[in-house]
Formats: structure tokens, sequence, C-alpha cells
């Protein structure tokens, strides 16, 4: 039965007739993972945890930066720094002290991925690359559980169920994963700041309804939402065998691979500076956009936005050492991927972290970038 309290608490649920104390009850006994603590994560676990979801677990491994204050509401300017785990955990329980918090500091990966998900009975993915995306829709199918999956890109929302009752899964829709040039980087990317939010709060719509037995769940049908416009439109999409038994031992191991991160040469911040320093100091690539070039840039390195790197490159080095950086690391590993397999670089070396990590290890000038 409920408490008093949660009577009061969750009066407005309570007289709905189709939730009701009986409803409320099983939203108390739910348990529910939300892969991802940013701008999806974010509206997903307020949502759950004022509905009085009574175990959320929240899995992730970055640490909040002051580019992501923008869209991801559960952090202010003092989390900066922090596991975005932890801190969304202190918030829910700010929110509603009744919710059991379990953090997973991790990326959830192959190795790990049924025994994260094996305790809880829905998944919301609110992960931002294909590689997750592809490992939670087979580990959902290997362990049976719904998977409530969200997307997002500069104005333009998606939201659906895969694995529910029988229906479609992300495979149905989406069978291959894109190729590293097909991909949108996100961090190359913006997005409307209250996009995540619209997005997030419908996934934790259908969290709820599949909780809670109610209306027609996303199942068989991607609702995709232009904020520009407000208009939304339902895409509807079949179960196919093919592709719907794919699972996490007979899928395609490579599904999961982070295109992002090929086998390369890194180098820290701090060892770069050492570097610079260096009777012989490396050659500096920027793969960043011109914008993001002109607030910030290593002293001497050459602009070349990763949509063209292929195009410049006649006028890197080849004997001499080149230092590839972005942001945060990530579009430096696909230019370096693009130029050793299409034009056989042996030199290209890394920048972990980006320049990101030289303004917080090295040049702090830079630590609002």
């Amino acid at each position: 039965m409920l408490t008093s309290t949660e009577k009061q608490r969750y009066r407005r649920h309570l007289q709905l007739p189709e939730i009701g104390e009986a409803g409320q009850l099983r939203l108390r006994a739910a348990r529910v993972l939300v892969v991802g603590a940013g701008g999806l994560g974010c509206p997903v676990l307020q949502y759950l945890a004022a509905a009085g979801v009574g175990t959320l677990g929240i899995a992730d491994s970055d640490r909040v930066e002051l580019s992501n204050l923008q869209r991801q509401v559960l952090y202010g300017p003092a989390d900066i720094g922090q596991l975005k785990a932890a801190a969304a955990a202190r918030e829910v329980q700010r929110l509603n002290p009744a919710v059991y918090c379990r953090q997973h500091i991790m990326r959830v990966d192959r190795a790990n991925v049924r025994e994260v998900l094996e305790n809880y009975d829905v998944v919301v993915d609110g992960s931002d690359n294909f590689p997750t995306r592809y490992l939670l829709n087979d580990a959902c199918v290997s362990l049976g559980k719904p998977l409530i999956s969200g997307a997002i890109y500069k104005f333009e929302g998606q939201v659906s169920v895969f694995n529910y009752q029988g229906g479609p899964t992300y495979r149905c829709l989406f069978p291959t994963p894109p190729s590293a040039m097909e991909a949108p980087n996100c961090d190359a990317t913006g997005v409307l700041g209250v996009l995540p939010g619209l997005v997030g709060t419908a996934q934790a719509t259908e969290a709820l309804k599949v909780i809670l037995g109610l209306g027609e769940v996303l199942s068989g049908r991607l609702w995709i939402l232009d904020a520009l416009t407000f208009q939304s439109r339902l895409l509807r999409f079949a179960r196919h065998p093919e592709h719907s038994l794919l699972h996490l031992d007979t899928a395609n191991p490579a599904d999961y691979h982070d295109y992002c991160t090929p086998d390369l040469r890194s180098v820290t911040a701090l060892e770069l500076q050492e570097l610079l320093h260096s009777a012989a100091p490396p050659f500096l690539l920027d793969v960043r956009e011109p914008a993001e070039h002109s607030i910030c840039h290593l002293t001497g390195a050459m602009l070349l936005p990763l949509a063209h790197v292929t195009q410049g490159a006649n006028q890197l080095p080849r004997q001499h050492p080149v230092v590839v950086y972005c942001h945060h690391g990530t579009r430096s590993a696909q230019a370096i991927a693009q130029l050793q397999d299409q034009f056989g670089f042996s030199n290209l070396i890394n920048l972990t972290g980006g320049i990101h990590a030289w303004a917080t290890e090295v040049d702090t000038a830079m630590a609002t970038y």
C-alpha cells in the first residue's frame, strides 16, 4: 500500500482512474535504466523520479562540462568536472528522496552490458552514438527488455519503443550501422537547447506507458518532431524476422565498434606541451570548424576541417610527426582514420581529449571553451 505521504505526493496520479493506487504501486516497483545522463537522460530522469519510479539506474562515464549546461538541465556551474552519474543521482535524490538511484559509472560495452541491464525492467537509451544504440538493442533482445529510444539532430528529434511485446526492434528500422562518414558527429553538430528536453520528456512518457500498460505505445512507430515548425509525423515500420532475431550472440560484433576511436597513436595534453618545447616540435593540425578555431586554437596550428581533410592531405608532412586535434578527440580520430586508410599516413598522432584537455590541463585561460 501507499503511505500517506505517497498518497499526497502522487495525488494527481491517483485521481486518474487509468493509474490509481494500483498503477502508482507499479511505478514504485519498477526498475528503469537510463543509459546516458546527457541532454536526453536529464529530462528522463527528472520526470521518472517525479512520477515515483522506484529504482532508477544511471549509466554514464562522462563528466559535466561547461558546454553541457545549455541543454543538460540537471547540472549547474558547481557540477562542472563532476561525474554525470553522481551529479544526476544527487539531483534525483533531491527531487524525490524515495527513489533509489543506482550509479553505473562506466561506458556500457559488450563486456558489461548483460550485467548492467539484467536487473532492470525497462531500458531508456539516451546515448549519442550508433555503436551504443545497436549494443543496447541487441542486449534488450537477448534479455527480453523493452527499449525506449530517442535521438536528436540540430532541430529534429525522434522517439520509438523497440522490442516491446514482440514488436519490431531497432534493427527492423535501421538494419545496419551507418559508416563513419554517414554518421552525424554530435561533437561537431549544434543542437537547439530545448530539443533534448522535448524528446527526453517523450521518452519518459513512453517509459511510463510501458510500465503502466497505458495507451498506445510507440512500438512499430517512429515519432519525428521538427522543432522549427513544430510539425510531427509518425513513420510506421514492421517487424522483420531476419533483423529482429539478431542479438548479442548472433549480431556482428563490429557493429559495436566505435569507429570514432580507431587504433591510433595518441598523446596527452601534458605530453604535447613537452613536445612543443622540444628541439623538433610536431606539426599541428586542427580539424574543427572555422568558428571553433576562431574562439581558441593552438599557436601555429593548420586549420583543415574534418569534412575537407582528405582534400587537404597533400598539405601535410609525411616524415614529421603530426598531432591532430579537435574539441574532445573524436573528430581528430576520424580524420586520422581517413588519412591512414586513404593515403597511408603513418605519422599522425591524436591529442587525447582534444583542445578541451589542453584547456583543462595546460592553458587554463582557455578553460571556458
